[in-house]
């Protein structure tokens, strides 16, 4: 039946009942005007014939909720009241017209299509859906993380049930196109207005297509969880608790759509010397009170190329920072640093020779009270 019929046809009329008439009542026209109008009633009237046609085809509508539904919504739009085109019955497009110069691409055949649970796209199963993005985690070394690093990962996955290959279907049997939505995977529905919602088929749950039979693996679902070893890259110069992507390794695409992505949550392990600030490293040197005081130059570790000598300046305080350039992280548009704090040591423990020489050095040092400044104002 084409649209135009939908509009131009009042099936209450041809049954004889009002437009809120009960499914009772329509029941009762029908049965009546079908005996009156029985080719086998009526062998001789080529009319009696056409009328019982006319009589079937308006209980086929109005007998069905759902068809019935669309008809009252289709008058309602588009029939007697519910909507006017602009220049009808002036000289302007009339119904007949819009019909004749609708195309099966666009414009007012796609409303109708939609409305009355046809539909005039070309597309005639759903197209293809990409893969799941998938998450993991790994730990590494904190010179790995610096120098970068290839790692093992253990990582799961929606894939396509390898029972039914990703039909849904048990084997043997085959997923059909769904009816409600004939395949597309969508359905368009109006709120009262004229304008048309689409969403999500309800029969099919979005997919096309229905599974009578389903897969006893994947209960028709279609898909399964699956477990892959793969070897990962993880970048140079990466950070502790920094999430790097990898295109093309998540989950895979449905209907011949692109994989998913992975995404790696990175741990790195604490070194036991040095530390990272940016692109640069620290270390933190111990030296004795002597050092500090008269000066010295010492030996500094750095992470792959050797020690460095460091020139610790006379009256060195505790704490100071000192900066040797180029060692540290390396691989960016520029290596980084290697900042070296220097910790004076303080002896546990004096010989009875230590302190008096230590006792006379101060003496002979002199200075004061260091803490002068920070007590004066409260005396």
């Amino acid at each position: 039946m084409s649209t135009k019929d939908w509009l131009e046809k009042d099936y209450y009329k041809v049954l004889g009942v009002a437009s809120d008439a009960t499914p009772e009542d329509i029941k009762k026209a029908f049965r009546k005007l079908a005996r009156q109008y029985h080719p086998d009633q009526n062998k001789d009237n080529a009319g009696a014939e056409s009328r019982f046609k006319e009589i079937s085809e308006a209980n086929a509508i109005l007998s069905d909720p759902a068809k019935r539904k669309e008809y009252d919504e289709a008058r309602r739009l588009f029939g007697g009241g519910g909507f006017r085109f602009p220049g009808a019955g002036q000289g302007g497009p009339s119904m007949e017209d819009l019909f004749r110069n609708a195309t099966g691409d666009s414009g007012i055949s796609d409303l109708f299509g939609n409305l009355f649970g046809g539909s005039t796209s070309r597309r005639t199963s759903r197209g293809p859906r990409r893969g799941s993005d998938i998450e993991g985690e790994v730990t590494i070394d904190f010179a790995d993380a610096l120098a970068g690093s290839t790692v093992t990962m253990q990582t799961t996955s929606d894939a396509a049930c390898p029972t039914c290959h990703g039909t849904g279907a048990r084997p043997g049997t085959q997923p059909t196109v769904c009816r409600a939505c004939q395949g597309s995977g969508m359905q368009t529905s109006t709120s009262g207005g004229v304008f048309a919602v689409s969403e999500p088929c309800r029969e099919c749950r979005g997919r096309g297509m229905v599974v009578e039979s389903p897969c006893p693996t994947c209960a028709g679902s279609g898909r399964g969880q699956s477990t892959r070893s793969m070897q990962v890259r993880i970048p140079a110069g990466v950070t502790d608790g920094q999430r790097i992507r990898i295109k093309g390794k998540g989950g895979a695409g449905e209907n011949s759509g692109a994989a998913g992505d992975l995404y790696v949550l990175v741990h790195v392990r604490p070194h036991r010397v040095f530390g990272r600030k940016g692109d640069h490293l620290t270390v933190t040197v111990p030296v004795t009170f002597a050092e500090a005081a008269l000066g010295a130059e010492i030996s500094v570790p750095t992470l792959d190329d050797g020690p460095v000598r460091l020139k610790v300046p006379a009256g060195t305080p505790n704490g100071r920072t000192f900066r040797v350039r180029g060692r540290g992280v390396k691989g960016g548009a520029a290596d980084g640093d290697l900042l070296v704090t220097v910790e004076v040591q303080v002896p546990k423990h004096l010989s009875e020779d230590a302190r008096a020489a230590l006792a006379q050095f101060q003496s002979l040092a002199g200075g004061g009270d260091p803490r002068a400044h920070l007590l004066e104002g409260h005396r």
